[in-house]
C-alpha cells in the first residue's frame, strides 16, 4: 500500500509544483536551465508511475463497497469520452470552446468511471487520488492563467476526426487493458 500511495504523493507534487511554487521553479530553471529541469521533472514522473504500478500490482484488493451491476457501462462511456476529450487537447477543435481543460476534465472523468466499476481499497485510493488532482489542477491551472480566452470554430471535420481518434484510442485500449492493468474488460 506504501508504495502506491508514495507513487501517487509524487504524481501529484511534482504536477502541482509548477502551479504552485511558480517562483521556486523559475528559480530552479534559472539555476540549473530548462532541458535539465524537464529531464529531472520527466525522471520524478516516470518514477511515480513506477511506483504507483508496483504498488498497484502489489496490494491485494480488499472491497470496500460493491459497484452497481451498470456501473460497468457508466465507466465505458466515461471512458470513452476520456479519451475523445484526450485527442481533443492536442488538435485544433471546436471542443475546447466549451471545455478549458480536455485532458484533465477527460482525467476527471476517467477516475469517476473507473470508481464506478471498482470498489476495492487499491481501485479507491488510486482514482479518487487522482481524479481531485485533475480537478484541483483545473482550478490551479485557470487561476494561474487568469480570463479564458475562447477559441475560434473550427469546421465540423476537426471535431469529426477528433471522435473518430477518441474511438481508435479506445479500442486499442480496451484490447490492451487486460495487459496494461492486468484485468479482463469483456
Amino acid at each position: 500500500m506504501s508504495l502506491l500511495i508514495t507513487g501517487l504523493t509524487l504524481w501529484v507534487v511534482i504536477h502541482l509544483f509548477p502551479a504552485i511554487c511558480k517562483n521556486t521553479r523559475t528559480t530552479i530553471i534559472g539555476k540549473i536551465g530548462p532541458v535539465p529541469y524537464k529531464g529531472m521533472f520527466a525522471l520524478i514522473i516516470l518514477s511515480s508511475v513506477v511506483l504507483i504500478v508496483l504498488g498497484w500490482q502489489g496490494i491485494m484488493p480488499e472491497d470496500i463497497y460493491f459497484p452497481a451491476s451498470w456501473g460497468r457501462h457508466i465507466t465505458f462511456i466515461l471512458v470513452l469520452l476520456t479519451f475523445i476529450l484526450f485527442v481533443a487537447a492536442r488538435r485544433k477543435t471546436n471542443i475546447k470552446r466549451f471545455l478549458r481543460h480536455p485532458q484533465l476534465t477527460g482525467l476527471a472523468l476517467w477516475s469517476i468511471g473507473h470508481l464506478f466499476a471498482n470498489g476495492d481499497n487499491r481501485s479507491v485510493i488510486l482514482f479518487t487520488t487522482l481524479g481531485i488532482w485533475a480537478i484541483l489542477e483545473i482550478i490551479l491551472i485557470s487561476k494561474r492563467e487568469g480570463v479564458w480566452q475562447k477559441p475560434e470554430p473550427v469546421p465540423m471535420t476537426s471535431d469529426v476526426i477528433t471522435v473518430l481518434g477518441g474511438f481508435v484510442l479506445y479500442a486499442v485500449l480496451m484490447f490492451a487493458h487486460p495487459y496494461l492493468a492486468g484485468i479482463k474488460l469483456m
